[in-house]
């Protein structure tokens, strides 16, 4: 079995729990989302109209967004003083603490408005660890990965994503099977509750993984940061917002199937089991087609991978939603398979490696998740919310289409301007060392280059 190339772990053994982590964490972050769309705004929200309750119900599933750059503060500080591994760990208890609470959360009808304030906190408790979950885990894969592979092993955290959102939407598909009352009484909780062994699971084989070797080799050398979150905003703050534009055309249309798509559907007289299903069978595939688009990034580079994938973000925005309003079972699994298993894993393969070497060791778990997380903040968290005021206004899916094409020309821009890291070596500290065999001057202008991003 390989090992990486400065240590005697197996890659595969550090990805794969990476890739564990992630898609323990994922899920237990998804069926809140899922439970948003389904039942949350009868729960919680109870007061309000249909409309204002989804909406209420969605700004809550917004509410982990606002908490995660600031867990990528935390997490990131001292992620990159002490060590990947611990925070990890720190991460993923955090998430399994509060999605387990979630599932003993008393409703509106049992404490009035003590059942909303409390649902937020929890939410808060699972932005705060994804913030530092996504950065660690990533760094864990990359940063152990030999160098013409960092994109592929890399991209086992990322199946993470799909991995849990089968999970979630499986098991709520499971529980849609009960009688409506029963879902509102007890169902809707049994997803939150069975995390926990899940959570119990991933501690176990995260324990096991040891720190990468370009983190020990700045530990060794005494070139930590001091104030890691800070330095990056005044070093590297430029790469920084060039990171979180450049997750625009994976979050946007990605939430807009995964949430948002889900009542949009059932509104337009479609059974949320088909919406369900056709979520979870393009997120199956999707596992397979996320590290294929990473191999690519490893042989052609990061950019033209994520840039090819913007155009064709661009080009489905529209006919998504066509293929939805047919409420033909088999348009509705071809929106999905279009929108995720190819237009999403062509810009959200590649963002561990993209956004990983975007900065220096000493700063690599902040900025790469502050970015990350920024960007998320920004693309994700209003996605359903507004897409959502966007139908009720205008009453037709045309804005949504327009929504996403501004996210794919976003992202387009961001990284046609940044610069290609696929020969740079990982474990640097001031500027990126490259492999390749370039002419002096070439290599000065591309140190340049980094300096002024």
């Amino acid at each position: 079995m390989a090992t990486t190339e400065k240590s005697g772990l197996s890659i595969a053994r550090v990805a794969g729990a990476s890739l564990i982590g992630t898609t323990i964490e994922f899920f237990d972050f998804f069926i809140f989302g899922t439970a948003a769309a389904l039942v949350f705004g009868t729960l919680f929200f109870p007061d309000l109209n249909p409309l204002a309750g989804t909406l209420a119900s969605f700004a809550t599933f917004g509410v982990a967004f606002a908490a995660r750059p600031l867990g990528a503060l935390i997490f990131g500080h001292f992620g990159d003083r002490l060590g990947r591994k611990r925070m990890l760990v720190t991460s993923l208890m955090m998430m399994g603490l509060g999605t387990f609470a979630i599932g003993l959360l008393p409703t509106y009808g049992q404490v009035g408005l003590l059942a909303p304030i409390l649902l937020v906190l929890c939410r808060l408790l699972q932005g705060l660890a994804l913030g530092g979950e996504w950065s660690g885990a990533v760094l864990m894969a990359v940063e152990h990965a030999p160098r013409d592979k960092r994109a592929f092993y890399g991209s086992w955290p990322q199946i993470g994503v799909p991995a849990g959102l089968v999970l979630g939407t499986g098991m709520f598909w499971l529980v849609q099977r009960l009688p409506a009352d029963q879902v509102e009484t007890w169902g809707w909780r049994v997803p939150f509750l069975v995390s926990s062994v899940l959570v119990a699971v991933g501690l176990y084989i995260r324990l096991r993984i040891e720190d990468s070797p370009a983190f020990k080799a700045v530990k060794s050398d005494s070139k930590e940061e001091r104030f890691p979150a800070a330095t990056v905003f005044r070093k590297a703050g430029g790469r920084v917002f060039l990171g979180a534009l450049a997750v625009a055309a994976a979050n946007i249309p990605f939430y807009m199937a995964t949430v948002f798509a889900l009542t949009y559907g059932t509104d337009d007289g479609v059974s949320r089991n088909t919406m369900l299903g056709a979520v979870c069978l393009a997120s199956v595939v999707q596992m397979a087609t996320i590290p294929l688009m990473a191999t690519f990034c490893d042989r052609y580079g990061r950019r033209p991978v994520v840039l090819i994938g913007c155009v064709a973000t661009v080009l489905m925005a529209f006919p998504f939603f066509w293929l939805i309003d047919t409420r033909s079972t088999a348009a509705i699994i071809l929106a999905m398979l279009i929108a995720l298993p190819i237009c999403h894993a062509l810009t959200y393969g590649p963002q561990a490696s993209l956004l990983s070497e975007m900065f220096p060791t000493q700063l690599r778990y902040s900025g790469a998740g502050i970015a990350y997380t920024l960007g998320g903040l920004l693309f994700s968290a209003p996605v359903p919310f507004i897409a959502t005021a966007l139908f009720d206004e205008f009453g037709g899916s045309w804005p949504l289409s327009i929504y996403i094409v501004i996210g794919g020309l976003l992202t387009f821009v961001a990284v046609a301007v940044s610069r290609e890291t696929r020969e740079d070596e990982i474990d640097w500290v001031d500027e990126p060392a490259s492999q390749a065999v370039i002419p002096p001057a070439r290599s000065a202008g591309a140190a340049h280059v980094e300096t002024s991003i």
